[in-house]
């Protein structure tokens, strides 16, 4: 197959994928949004994936995990096609300035330093940004996030809140990393718990799945997915 054959292959895959959980789980699956993991990747690649799924009537965002890479979202192809910018990776707070120059939407907000730097560098920006907090649900030490706790988090969101600059609008985990389908489960579903018991008007979304466990994301409710290998292929070595 040559890369775009590939590409369309996965494509049509990941949807197959998507899509049937959300029947299993009684959810259309066009309600959840489709977040490309553009780590590593060209924006040549960015801009094919982009097209790929909004001729399937399917619109993306790309979300990149790294700070150093948020150039290459600037080419003229890619910047043509208007795609929302998110950013995904882990967030030094020396960053917070050209994350918030980039991303309309800040997925890993994993500390409550990280809230003080965005709301300073947004200020200064007069801009406003959504936000959603990095939970710890699979209790892993490799990870970021805050305690799966309502009280903690709950204080973290109105920490967010309270900066005027920074709205919150959900929650964001890492499955655990495990290949035993109940572990991975619980952690994802543990996401949607907290959500629901906290209640908090506007916090609604649940970014959660990667390539690897997508269908259980979806199943356990899932607003918004992180996809790359899955859409783009294996990573260059």
């Amino acid at each position: 197959m040559n890369a775009r054959v590939d590409l369309s292959a996965r494509i049509d895959d990941v949807l197959a994928r998507l899509d049937g959980a959300a029947r299993r789980a009684g959810r259309d699956g066009a309600e959840v949004q489709i977040l490309l993991a553009t780590k590593t990747r060209t924006a040549a690649e960015i801009a094919d994936a982009v097209r790929g799924f909004r001729a399937r009537g399917r619109d993306v965002v790309v979300g990149e995990n790294r700070a150093q890479e948020i150039a290459k979202h600037d080419d003229p192809a890619l910047v043509a096609l208007g795609v929302p910018r998110h950013f995904i990776g882990r967030l030094q707070t020396n960053k917070a300035k050209d994350v918030v120059a980039f991303a309309s939407v800040i997925h890993s907000v994993d500390r409550d330093a990280v809230i003080d730097a965005l709301a300073r560098r947004a200020e200064l920006a007069d801009v406003e940004r959504d936000v959603l907090l990095q939970v710890n649900t699979s209790g892993e030490q490799s990870k970021g996030g805050y305690a799966p706790d309502a009280a903690t988090v709950q204080a973290a969101l109105e920490r967010v809140a309270a900066t005027g600059r920074l709205r919150p609008v959900g929650l964001m985990t890492i499955g655990a990393h495990t290949d035993d389908e109940a572990s991975v489960r619980a952690s994802l579903g543990a996401l949607r718990v907290l959500r629901d018991e906290i209640a908090m008007p506007g916090v609604t979304e649940l970014s959660m799945g990667m390539s690897g466990d997508l269908e259980i994301a979806v199943e356990e409710g899932s607003t918004i997915v992180r996809l790359g290998s899955a859409v783009f292929g294996p990573r260059a070595a």
